[in-house]
């Protein structure tokens, strides 16, 4: 068929691309459906390259960058969508409202991973003037997502609250729900004790029009204030329930979101050291924001408290560079010094915590917030007052801390004041010495309220750790603190772990597996008269580390000793008759050193999944068999 010359030649009808690109918008706008709406788009796309609807193909490109800014992390899968999205700008009209959009969403993405805003601010300006509305919902709420450092807190107001009038003027539901998300992620970020009611006003709407991808972060902010509260069994409960549904949605941050919640959990609950495999692998992960180092600095604290010195001062110094402030600023930024400032301290870094006190000062006012509320870590003056405990100004450290607990409760945080609350009890110490009546009253009011939130408060900073290549077990609850050279392994109690710490408590010495055995329900109580004095000889030296411990004002450690201390006076008691003599043996030797070496391995296999150097020791110093021994080189 001829054409005629100048005549307007229209691409072949593809009526399966509008409905793909309806399916699309309905799934990313209304429901807030990001995977379903990926597939969508990528159909459409695809379609309309093949038919050569323009139109088409620019909605589509639109459509694959979804809602937020830089969904799509890996570099083929990024590289991809920004090549489709530059090429249906280049084919469309540049004056058109789709063309407005399309540089918009090039523009957001292009200042996101240089951690900078000043492109899409000043495309924002220009585009209140085009009278486009959607363009400008859509602008707002890209800057919005661009300006998520410490500095930018009012001018982020003023972006959410612009775009919750601006829905009004779209008619869509998704404005007004991200508008009022936004506003209700900012005053969390502020500290502004009225954040509750903004998130109970973004529930309200939720309800009338749900939104996955919304209703994520809204769960994401229960979690949060969850630890706030408290209950870190409960908020884990949360977390899990949490990242399903960021997962359902399609959401990319699911993994790294649980990961920050499952972090600030284990954090409070003095497990820290637990996290090092997931963190080792998760700080490599390409679902990461390029310019995230929240979770290197995690690797970096986890280390540290687990006594792996040179891998902590490696990960600070790849943190540090050439200089700790060129850091993009971004909304994991805070909880990367927080991280940072808690490493430097336990590596007693003076250098790094002073300058992470000069970058954290302007915003001693604020809460340590990851994101858009996932999770928290109290208020910034408790790392400012970190800080200056590692430098050595005891008394700027202490008005920091003070502040620090004030601050913290009236958050409702309470495991963040409780921490808070140890720390300035050990400065005061520090500086005033462990008989300060003020020293010891808040470290008693921490062991306390530490005991009623099920957590574990960190040691006097300083003291050098027991060196002496033996390992050391210590009930801490449910758990066992297996201690070696400064390493420290959080492990939940098991038979086999009784059984290893009633070797460790007398190196060298020889027991019977038959009498490992007879202290475990179940195995019928047997102890020889070399089994009690080792059992009896640790009691001694339990009862003088506890003296000691209180002495210092270290009362979360003498707790813990007091723990274990009548876990052995139990055992000794099981294993007696009336008048402390020994019960008649209940089982054969044979049974006893099967049953002994096996829970022995078990719990060895567990020690090393939490900390292998620790597990390998144990394996090369630990004997099984008729007559079981631990004995360090």
């Amino acid at each position: 068929m001829s054409v005629a010359p100048g005549a307007e030649v229209r691409p072949p009808s593809c009526p399966d691309i509008q409905v793909a690109i309806l399916r699309g918008e309905r799934a990313l706008f209304e429901h807030g459906d990001l995977q379903r709406a990926r597939r969508w788009f990528d159909t459409a796309y695809r379609e309309a390259q093949a038919c050569g609807d323009l139109a088409g193909l620019a909605r589509a490109a639109l459509g694959l960058g979804g809602i937020w800014v830089h969904e799509h992390r890996t570099a083929v899968e990024s590289e991809q969508v920004r090549v489709r999205q530059r090429h249906a700008l280049s084919q469309v009209d540049p004056g058109s409202p789709i063309a407005l959009r399309l540089r918009l969403r090039i523009q957001g993405e292009e200042d996101y991973r240089g951690g900078t805003h000043e492109g899409i601010l000043r495309l924002l300006a220009r585009t209140r003037s085009s009278g486009d509305a959607l363009a400008l919902a859509e602008a707002l709420s890209l800057a919005h997502h661009c300006v998520l450092g410490p500095e930018h807190g009012a001018l982020r107001l003023e972006l959410a609250g612009e775009l919750i009038g601006q829905a009004a003027a779209t008619g869509r539901a998704c404005d007004l729900i991200m508008g009022l998300m936004w506003r209700t992620a900012d005053l969390y970020l502020a500290g502004d004790p009225h954040a509750e009611r903004s998130l109970q006003e973004l529930r309200a709407v939720l309800a009338d029009h749900p939104h996955l991808a919304v209703e994520y972060v809204a769960g994401a902010i229960e979690v949060m204030l969850t630890i706030r509260a408290g209950r870190l069994e409960e908020a884990e409960k949360l977390a899990d329930g949490c990242f399903e549904r960021g997962v359902a949605a399609g959401d990319i941050d699911a993994t790294g979101w649980y990961g920050g919640q499952l972090g600030a959990i284990r954090w409070y609950q003095g497990r820290a050291a637990e996290l090092l495999p997931a963190l080792a692998d998760l700080v490599n992960s390409p679902t990461l924001s390029p310019i995230d180092n929240s979770y290197v600095a995690g690797l970096a604290l986890a280390a540290a408290v687990a006594g792996d010195r040179r891998r902590a001062a490696g990960h600070l110094a790849r943190l540090r560079g050439r200089d700790l402030a060129e850091l993009p600023s971004s909304s994991s930024w805070m909880v990367a010094m927080y991280c940072v400032v808690e490493a430097a301290h336990l590596l007693q870094d003076a250098d790094t915590a002073a300058a992470a006190y000069a970058l954290l000062s302007p915003y001693a006012h604020l809460p340590v917030i990851a994101s858009l509320g996932v999770a928290c870590f109290g208020s910034v003056r408790h790392s400012l007052g970190m800080a200056a405990l590692t430098t050595g100004d005891l008394d700027l450290a202490i008005a920091h801390l003070r502040a620090a607990v004030h601050d913290n409760l009236a958050l409702g945080h309470w495991p963040a004041a409780t921490l808070s609350r140890c720390r300035l009890g050990q400065a005061l110490a520090l500086r005033d010495g462990h008989a300060d009546a003020a020293a010891r009253a808040e470290l008693a009011t921490a062991a306390h309220e530490a005991a009623q939130l099920g957590m574990v408060l960190p040691a006097v900073v300083g003291r050098p750790p027991e060196s002496d290549g033996a390992c050391r077990f210590r009930r801490d609850g449910r758990h066992w603190r297996v201690e070696l050279n400064g390493r420290v392994a959080l492990v939940a109690h098991s038979v086999g772990m009784a059984y290893l710490a009633t070797l460790a408590a007398d190196p060298g010495q020889e027991i019977p597996a038959a009498d490992l055995a007879a202290g475990t329900p179940g195995h019928g109580p047997l102890l020889d008269d070399v089994a009690r004095d080792s059992f009896r000889r640790r009691l001694t030296r339990l009862q003088a580390e506890i003296d000691e411990h209180e002495s210092a004002q270290d009362l979360e450690r003498a707790a813990a000793l007091r723990m274990e201390r009548e876990w052995l006076i139990a055992e000794l008691a099981a294993a007696a008759g009336l008048g402390g003599r020994a019960r008649v043996p209940a089982g054969g030797e044979e049974r006893a050193r099967i049953a002994v070496g096996k829970a022995i391995r078990r719990a060895l296999a567990r020690i090393s999944a939490v900390d292998p150097a620790i597990g390998e020791e144990l394996r090369a110093t630990v004997q099984t068999g008729v007559r079981c021994s631990y004995r360090p080189g």
